[in-house]
């Protein structure tokens, strides 16, 4: 704990230095906007949040809808595009399959049902946040000197709102549709107990082949549009690196146990690093409302932050949300299919994508009882469906936030859960010293299965209902005094077995690492708080440790002098970093038969870890013997792969030479592009994905990890701290294009000013909009 101790000040440190800094000359705006009821301020302050006042709550949103257009429009542009199918209409013919697949996931249920099922004060906010980054369109269009760098390189023009398309467009992924295909594979080939050495379950349990599948009859071409991945110009929506690494670090610590006597809340999300920042900071006033924190840019509302009542965070929990149904076609009609005895036909939907430079392209979309038609061949007389949680009615998620912005207590945010269809640990401390922990989400009622393999789609595996968050575990003022989540399974040890929403729960070592933290201060401040989320000590890496061999050259010499600190300047973590690789890669070829290797791919930690320190039979007749070879193999190849990578000296070696921060514009192979949008890079970090300074490696740079931070003093608002990576703008024009980079690689938070005094004595802009 002495180290963890000594970075604290310097952690800080900037948060002090900034909040003396002198305030720059305030620059003032008046503009005019259509959509207001009254007159908003905006006030931004030196670190790029704007601050909203409104004399409304709808008003606020509409704030919050005009900053986001303001510094992310491209980004929010381009997503929805995407989300509604229309991005053939600017980019060409290349993307009309991925404008069909975003149409076949629309709700295609009753929208005015769907509305009528959301309280009216929450819909007037989303259509004010909606008339918000309209206002912002219709502004730079009216004055183009205004308009982002894209629109005028790629020579299109951003695309209005509208209410109606944050209730079509669901969000829907493939969830972990390709899982059971792989699943089903390799119980084909009579080795699905091999699963169970890339993705464990957890809670344990049995794997077995649903009654009726022909699990050799399922193949990658079952997935249909799910596998079309990326779009053409390269990563614009998170790639299987951020899938990989998806994850979050919560913690809350009740007053009992604060250096504070209030409580602390501290969470950071971890998301995609490499592109477009997935969060925007704002905060937003009116009567009845005051909330500040990150949001995802294109959605209403806080999604971590506080308000000045609680503080709230989030983790991903684990609820398995989509399954895959295989339909048998009826030979004579291929537009039916058999189900609950008969045959059905599918419900069909034509419509019409808008092509650059073409002729716009007819489209079918196929439905089934269960949901979308993924895959449709006649020739097989198959076709798969994706059962999915976003596309039942009530599972619209466009206004969940708002619900939970606007809740004054735990009692009304239990009320605003039932408004949150995706799996989250949701993390709650108020001004009475209360925190709380709820899980929160959708789950499907199966007629019968479990979701881990494709089921037949013939009835007997239906969906029946849904579950929602009453029937997920919490937990309120806990007799410890702090609680944790790290999408580990946090599932109580007697919960039912009838109701276990998931068996997909992450490796437990960043959760580990803060309980044992946590559990050892008796007195948690706000700078420990900072420091646990840059904590780099890994407990992989201890463990192996132990199991070096006593003669193992100058790399097991290294690393038995090492703190297991996954430092940027270490050398030794670089070492351990290629040794873990390469032991995983022997591991699984000493394993996995070769037939197998293709689905299984790397094999989890803890599995390795396990085998490593009680060898068996699957190493061969001497598995001690075994292991000590395949370790020393790989001790020998990290220390050569280390040599070659980075000299010969190991002196010179320095894990941050490997794991660099680089960001670059989604449509940086475009080159005027590129050239417009300089690379934000010259960073390096520390950690991986099993710290909980969880940055998750792509090739030689950082994947995945938390680009947003905060730790909250629960009632003192304004000793909170954050940061926001690369910065708040995606212009480069703008000084909060990456203002926030060298603090976010340094470890140093920056200042999140909440009060009225606070925010006035550090406003470097303020701009009115008047209703027009």
């Amino acid at each position: 704990m002495a180290r963890m101790t000594s970075r604290r000040a310097f952690l800080l440190g900037s948060a002090a230095t900034a909040i003396l800094a002198p305030a720059a000359p305030l620059l003032a705006q008046r503009r005019v906007a259509a959509g207001l009821s009254t007159t908003i301020e905006i006030l931004d302050d030196p670190y790029g949040v704007p601050h909203i006042r409104a004399r409304s709550i709808p008003d606020a949103y509409f704030g919050q809808g005009y900053v986001v257009a303001r510094d992310r429009m491209f980004q929010i542009d381009l997503a929805h595009r995407r989300e509604m199918g229309r991005l053939a209409e600017v980019f060409g013919p290349e993307f009309a399959a991925h404008d069909a697949a975003a149409r076949l996931f629309h709700y295609q249920g009753d929208l005015a049902a769907e509305l009528a099922r959301i309280p009216a004060r929450y819909v007037e906010c989303a259509r004010a946040y909606v008339a918000g980054v309209n206002a912002r369109i219709d502004e730079v269009i009216a004055n183009p000197e205004l308009l982002p760098l894209e629109y005028r390189i790629l020579g299109i023009r951003p695309m209005r709102w509208a209410l109606r398309d944050l209730i079509v467009a669901r969000g829907v992924s493939a969830g972990n549709a390709d899982d059971e295909v792989r699943r089903a594979r390799l119980a084909a080939m009579g080795l699905l107990e091999l699963d169970q050495l890339r993705a464990p379950l957890r809670p344990a349990w049995e794997l077995r082949v649903p009654e009726g599948l022909d699990a050799a009859a399922v193949s990658e071409a079952d997935l249909g549009v799910l596998r079309l991945g990326g779009l053409p110009y390269g990563a614009i929506i998170p790639d299987a690196v951020e899938r990989a690494n998806a994850g979050s670090n919560a913690w809350t610590v009740g007053p009992e146990r604060s250096a504070t006597g209030r409580p602390i809340l501290a969470n950071d999300p971890h998301l995609g690093i490499g592109r477009f920042g997935p969060r925007h900071v704002v905060h937003l006033t009116a009567p009845g409302l005051d909330v500040m924190g990150a949001g995802a840019p294109g959605l209403p509302g806080i999604m971590q932050g506080h308000t000045d009542h609680f503080a709230f965070g989030r983790t991903n929990f684990h609820i398995d949300q989509e399954d895959l149904f295989v339909l048998e076609l009826n030979p004579e009609d291929p537009e039916q299919y058999r189900h609950e005895g008969s045959w059905k036909r599918f419900e069909r939907v034509e419509t019409l994508i808008a092509v650059k430079g073409a002729q716009p392209k007819q489209v079918t979309l196929r439905y089934a009882v269960q949901g979308p038609v993924v895959s449709h061949a006649p020739a097989k007389r198959r076709a798969t469906v994706l059962g999915s949680i976003e596309l039942q009615p009530g599972a619209s998620g466009a206004i969940a936030m708002i619900a939970i912005n606007l809740a004054r207590d735990w009692d009304d945010l239990r009320e605003a859960f039932a408004f949150h269809p995706s799996p989250t640990n949701f993390h709650y401390a108020d001004m009475a010293g209360n925190h709380g922990w709820q899980v929160i989400g959708f789950s499907p009622v199966r007629r019968k299965g479990d979701g881990l393999l494709p089921v037949p789609g013939d009835g007997r595996y239906d969906w029946t209902g849904l579950r929602d968050y009453r029937a997920l575990p919490g937990d309120y003022n806990p007799a410890k005094g702090w609680f944790a989540s790290a999408n580990q399974n946090n599932l109580p040890d007697d919960w039912p077995r009838d109701r276990i929403p998931a068996f997909s729960f992450r490796e437990p070592y960043r959760y580990e690492r803060i309980a044992e933290v946590l559990a050892a201060q008796p007195k948690h401040s706000l700078a420990d708080s900072v420091a646990l989320q840059h904590d780099t000590l890994s407990a992989p890496a201890r463990a192996l440790i132990a199991l070096l061999p006593g003669q193992g050259g100058p790399a097991a010499a290294m690393l038995r002098g090492w703190d297991a600190r996954v430092d940027a300047g270490s050398g030794a973590a670089a070492l351990f970093e290629l040794l873990w690789a390469d032991l995983n890669a022997r591991t699984t070829a000493t394993i996995v038969p070769e037939r197998a290797r293709g689905l299984i791919g790397n094999i989890a930690p803890s599995v390795m870890l396990e085998l490593l320190e009680r060898p068996d039979a699957r190493l061969g007749p001497d598995p001690a013997k075994a292991r000590d070879a395949m370790l020393a193999a790989s001790l020998s190849a990290a220390w050569s792969s280390a040599s070659a990578r980075m000299g010969p000296d190991p002196a010179g070696w320095r894990w941050g030479a490997l794991h660099r921060v680089r960001l670059t514009h989604p449509l940086s192979s475009i080159p005027a592009i590129a050239a417009a949008f300089p690379v934000i890079e010259g960073a390096d970090s520390g950690g991986d994905s099993y710290t909980v300074m969880a940055r998750g490696i792509s090739g030689s740079q950082v994947g995945s990890g938390a680009s947003y931070l905060q730790v909250i003093d629960v009632g003192a608002w304004d000793n909170s701290v954050m940061l926001n990576l690369p910065g708040q703008s995606n212009d480069p024009r703008s000084p909060h294009y990456r203002d926030q980079y060298e603090p976010w690689a340094q470890g140093k938070m920056l200042p999140m000013l909440f009060s009225r005094a606070a925010v006035d004595a550090k406003v470097i802009s303020r701009t009115t909009l008047h209703p027009r």
